[in-house]
């Protein structure tokens, strides 16, 4: 089969006739980006420096991007991810709601009830327009977006 499709492409190929072309020499003026001259503040490293030459590389070493962020936030001593659940100490009502800390616009949390572990996880969107109340125990949560200013662009 191999050889039936390779045979009308081997037809073509003797049929075309090449013709010997003069070569084209590209000339580009050598530029330097404006960035790199710029005065801003070195970008962060997301890199680990890796394990030298013989050596077994650890976690510090090797990681990148938010793993790295994190390990170094435990070398210092800070929580970068906060993984602490929410106050299940009372039901946040709509005049006192509980307050979700969030670099982001939007977050998935989940209720557990109050006291916790009353009824099952339910997730739930919460987003800056609306507060959420959870549809078994009925507490609600507002979203406290600690965030950069406006969120300019869609992920979806």
């Amino acid at each position: 089969m191999f050889a039936a499709a390779v045979r009308p492409a081997a037809l073509v190929a003797r049929r075309v006739v090449f013709k010997p072309t003069r070569a084209v020499v590209a000339a580009r003026a050598l530029s330097v980006s404006a960035a790199r001259r710029s005065e801003h503040p070195p970008t962060p490293q997301i890199f680990g420096e890796g394990a030298k030459p013989g050596e077994i590389p650890t976690d510090e070493n090797q990681s990148t991007g938010l793993e790295r962020l994190q390990i170094l936030g435990a070398i210092e001593g800070v929580d970068v991810f906060d993984l602490a659940p929410l106050d299940s100490s009372r039901i946040g009502t709509l005049a006192d709601p509980i307050k979700v800390f969030s670099m982001e616009p939007e977050r998935i949390i989940g209720c557990t009830g109050s006291p916790a572990e009353s009824h099952e996880l339910l997730w739930m969107n919460l987003n800056g327009q609306k507060n959420r109340r959870c549809p078994e125990c009925g507490s609600v949560y507002a979203l406290d977006y600690q965030g950069a200013g406006e969120h300019t662009h869609e992920h979806h």
